[in-house]
């Protein structure tokens, strides 16, 4: 279990083939863990990149920590991890609350951002879509369950559900993480004014609750296209060999803009 020490804070992250020349960063979303991308799209993504999944403060087997999910914090905790890697330059991969991590880190920090995805990225002003994340992000434990029995051939015992299930009341009851959530709800309009030079794919459920705000981040990013796949706000569980192919697509092609 790989645990590295960033700024006195244990931060628990799976690399898969180390020695390609190119690394895609995953992010996952609020209330979940690596393990979205661990069992199926990246092992896809590592065929051709180095990557490397960390588990978010608070999230899977990282350190518990009370403050700090606001989209500044979560984003220097990004470079931070990259700058402990020494990754110059990467891929980068967000999805949901992660697809807003990543756009601030591309904000914040553009120079570093060679290409970027943007999966499932809400609205955070949309408090009817923060539930239904919520709702979904509760779900997410039921998929973890069965993809991991799938994968691995090896049942969750209740003792590792429990431990879980008292991670993420942890996470809802004790964290600052939903006062944080809120205070980004305006978070969108750094976007009107952000100079994002990299290209950028943004991916959404064609039945989800937040494909408009897909819609509307294509007007407003100059370099980026949106691809809808089959499915809602799950789509990394539902399609996850169309979504890894669909990333690789991207990164391996050199990104020609459309001027018409």
């Amino acid at each position: 279990m790989p645990i590295i020490d960033i700024n006195n804070k244990k931060v628990h992250i799976q690399e898969l083939n180390k020695v390609a020349k190119q690394t895609v960063v995953l992010i996952h979303g609020m209330f979940s863990n690596l393990s979205v991308y661990y069992f199926n799209i990246a092992p896809i993504l590592a065929q051709h990149f180095h990557v490397v999944m960390y588990d978010l403060k608070s999230h899977g087997m990282s350190e518990r920590v009370l403050t700090g999910y606001d989209l500044d914090h979560m984003a220097t905790d990004l470079l931070d991890l990259m700058d402990h890697l020494q990754l110059e330059q990467v891929f980068l991969v967000g999805y949901s609350f992660g697809g807003l991590i990543a756009l601030k880190t591309a904000i914040l920090s553009p120079s570093r951002i060679q290409k970027l995805v943007i999966m499932e990225a809400p609205d955070p002003q949309d408090e009817k879509a923060r539930d239904i994340i919520e709702e979904y992000s509760k779900e997410f434990l039921e998929h973890y369950v069965a993809n991991f029995t799938d994968t691995t051939k090896v049942k969750m015992g209740k003792r590792q559900m429990e431990k879980n299930h008292r991670q993420y009341e942890f996470l809802f009851q004790q964290t600052s993480i939903k006062t944080d959530m809120v205070t980004e709800k305006h978070f969108l309009e750094d976007i009107r004014h952000a100079q994002l030079p990299m290209p950028s794919l943004l991916l959404y459920g064609a039945d989800s609750n937040c494909r408009p705000t897909g819609e509307w981040l294509k007007e407003q990013i100059n370099h980026a296209s949106l691809k809808l796949i089959p499915g809602d706000h799950n789509i990394p569980i539902q399609e996850p060999t169309r979504i890894a192919e669909t990333i690789v697509h991207f990164f391996t092609n050199i990104f020609i803009k459309n001027y018409g």
